[in-house]
Order: C-alpha cells, then structure tokens, then sequence
C-alpha cells in the first residue's frame, strides 16, 4: 500500500468516525460539557484510531499483527464500556447502543485499511441512519402488530430458507415457469408494497391526502381509488382535493413500474422510460393543479385512514405469487401462438387489476428468447393505460361526477403524452 493511497483509507476511517460521532453529538446537544462518554470528537478519534490500528496490523500481518489489533480493540471496548457505565450509573439509566456504536466504528475503520474502503462507508451510513431513525423504528414497533411481526418473520423464513432450494430453471413443457425467479420477484414486490404500507402506518390517521395518495401509491393506487372515491361520495366539496389523491397515487405507480423493470431489465427501462415517465408526470402535474385549485384545505376524514393489506401476509404474498406465474405463462404461450398481439392481450387484461406482474414478467422475458424489448415497452404501456383508465372509471362510479371529471380529463391527457413519448421513442 503506498503513501497515497493509505491516506485515503485514513481519511474514509476518519469520515466513518466523523459520520457517527455528528449523530451521538447531536442526539446529546442538551448535556453539559463532560457529562457524556463520547461525542463528535470521540467517535471521529475512535474511527481513525481503528484505521491506524488496521495500518499496524496490515504492516505486520505476518508477526502477529491481527491477534495485536484484536487486542487493541478489545482494550478499546472495555474502556469505553467503562466510562460509558459511569455515566449510566450516574444518570440512573440502561443502553448499550452507544458502546456498540463505538465498537462499530473502531471496526469499520479498520476494516476501510484492511479490506473495501467502499463497503466500509456505506457501513459507516448504515450505523449512522439506525442510530438517527431511533424514534422511528420505536414508532414502528410500537404500532405493529402481533400479525405483522409473524407475518414478516413467515415470510422471512421462506425467502432464507425456501428459496435457497427452489430450482433456478424452468419446469414446465412451456419453458416459462421458472420457480427461483418467480419466488425472487414476488419479494421484491412484497418490499416495495411494504416501504408504503410502513409509510401509512406510521402517518396513522391521514394526514393529508398528497401523503396519503403518495404513500398509499407505493402499496396499491387501485386500493388508494377505492378508499378515496368513497371518501368523495360524501364530501362532494372535496371531490377535486381527492382526485388529487388518486393521481399521485397514479403517478407513484408510473415511477414503480420504472423501478421494477431497472432491477429486471434495464434495456427494457430505457424503452420505457419516455413513455411511463411522461404518464407518470403528467399525473402528477395533474394533481398538484387540482389540489392548488381546491378550495378549503383538506378534506373531513379525520377519523378514516387507508386500509391497506399487510403485503407481507403469507396468503398476499402465494396470491401474487400466483398471479405472477399465470401472467408469464399466459404472455409466453399466447405470445409464441399469435405473436406480440398475444402479449398485448394479457397486458390489456391484466392492467385492470395491476401493472407490477405484467411489468415483472415482460422485462424478464424481453430479450431472451421471449418477447422483443419493443414489444415488452408496448405491452407494460397498454397495461399502465388501461389501469389509469380504470381508476378514472372507479373514481367516476364511486366518488361522482365531481371527482370523475377532473380525473377522467387528467387520465386522458397523461395517455395522449405518454402515447406521444412511445412514438417518439420508438424512433
């Protein structure tokens, strides 16, 4: 290792130090000068101090350098432990997060001498966000239920132990149904619709309707058009506040079908990348006028919240999971008898309900044998057409003419520009 480049790693070890000690220092800015175990200063020392100790140990590897750098943090650990038992004894409370953060940084700032300076920081962002979003997940645990915690922990259990073993090829005469990929996507999903099931969850009651419509969006937006139409039929008054609601759930919904078929796909997101995002945009554009243009504030829902499904219930995550294997198989063998306009057929159909597994099952198949990138950009297109248009329906049949208008002429526009990007990204 050269002069140079031992600074660097110095220098990530000194940032992991800085990184954690800023959010100790900030989460102890009330106490008094010397009346707390370790702050800015200590954290940023203790992370340098495990990177010179990672320099020793990698200069004499080979005369016991790594049993020395176990010594020193051991040495290390026990005497911040030591003061750090002083103050809880003197303050009358109980913690180990603090020590255990110390320790971490020691770690991760040997670590960014001894091995990947990159996988060092981002452990160093990882210990400073679990420490900053404290109240968060206190939050989080405080509200979450018995059902949720065995849901999560089913689920869990299946994805590091059942998918492990599911064959990794394709078992049926078709060549479609791969069990591996299908149990892989159908997590992914359950990890998108969750980020916005927690997001309600800790809101609780609404909060306003653009954090319900954009939360809510993440989840379901077909389950955000249902709570907010009904909503709608008794609070006419509302009706345009409320579509606001629907499209950015609608709008969020463009962005996750971006976002799945990045992870899938990426050639498939470049194709429709101009199109959903011009859909997406256009919704959103959409919503923010309606809700500048809405009289009175919020609508009077006080009492109601969004009733969304644990996405991680073990029944949600098999009735997805089979929904996604039916619309593969279904793509592939209609698209391998009468062409794209077989894909097109399932995507028109399965839009009524939902884009994610049409999206899933177009990006996986499109260049490989299957669908052409082409064909999978159209087929993901004519799905988020139809579901936008079947939440203008909805909207219109729930919530009234009120809110259907509003949402109908802002469908129809985000159609028109996204029709208007498929065409000109086609050239």
């Amino acid at each position: 290792m050269d002069t140079f480049e031992l600074f660097q790693r110095l220098s990530v070890a000194l940032a992991i130090g800085l990184l954690v000690g800023l959010e100790r220092g900030w989460s102890g800015r009330t106490e008094e000068e010397g009346y707390r175990t370790a702050g800015l200063r200590t954290f940023a020392l203790s992370g340098l101090l495990g990177g010179v100790w990672g320099a020793i140990a990698k200069e004499t590897i080979n005369s016991g350098g790594a049993v020395a750098l176990g010594a020193a943090f051991v040495v290390y650990a026990a005497i911040f432990a030591f003061f750090r038992y002083r103050e809880v004894a003197h303050d009358g409370t109980f913690g180990a997060t603090t020590v255990v953060a110390a320790m971490l940084t020691f770690a991760l700032g040997a670590f960014a001498i001894l091995g990947s300076m990159e996988v060092a920081a981002a452990g160093g962002v990882a210990v400073t966000a679990l420490l900053a979003w404290k109240s968060l997940l206190h939050t989080w645990l405080r509200r979450m239920t018995q059902e949720e915690l065995r849901s999560g922990l089913v689920l869990l259990a299946m994805t590091f132990i059942l998918l492990p073993v599911l064959p990794n090829r394709t078992v049926d005469p078709w060549d479609a149904l791969n069990p591996h990929e299908i149990w892989l996507m159908t997590i992914m999903i359950a990890f998108i619709s969750f980020v916005g099931y927690v997001a309600v969850k800790l809101a609780g009651d609404r909060q306003g309707i653009a954090i319900t419509g954009l939360a809510g969006g993440l989840a379901s937006s077909t389950a955000v058009t249902l709570t907010l139409a009904k909503v709608a039929s008794e609070n006419a008054g509302q009706a345009r506040l409320l579509a606001a609601g629907v499209l950015f759930a609608s709008a969020v919904m463009a962005g996750r079908v971006l976002a799945i078929a990045s992870v899938i796909n990426p050639t498939v997101l470049v194709a429709i990348a101009l199109p959903i995002g011009a859909v997406g945009a256009a919704l959103a554009l959409g919503a923010l006028v309606l809700m500048l243009r809405s009289a009175g504030g919020e609508a009077d829902h006080g009492e109601r919240s969004i009733a969304l499904k644990n996405p991680f219930e073990l029944g949600t995550v098999l009735q997805f999971g089979a929904i996604l294997a039916a619309v593969i198989l279904a793509t592939k063998v209609l698209t391998g008898l009468v062409g794209s306009a077989g894909a097109y057929l399932v995507a028109a159909v399965s839009g009524i309900a939902d884009v994610d597994a049409i999206t899933l099952s177009m990006a996986r198949s499109a260049g490989g044998g299957g669908a052409t990138v082409a064909v999978a950009a159209v087929a993901i297109f004519i799905a988020v057409v139809v579901n936008t248009i079947t939440k203008a329906v909805m909207a219109w049949s729930i919530g009234g003419s009120a809110m259907g208008w509003p949402m109908a002429i802002v469908s129809a526009l985000s159609i028109i520009a996204g029709a208007l990007g498929l065409m000109f990204g086609a050239r």
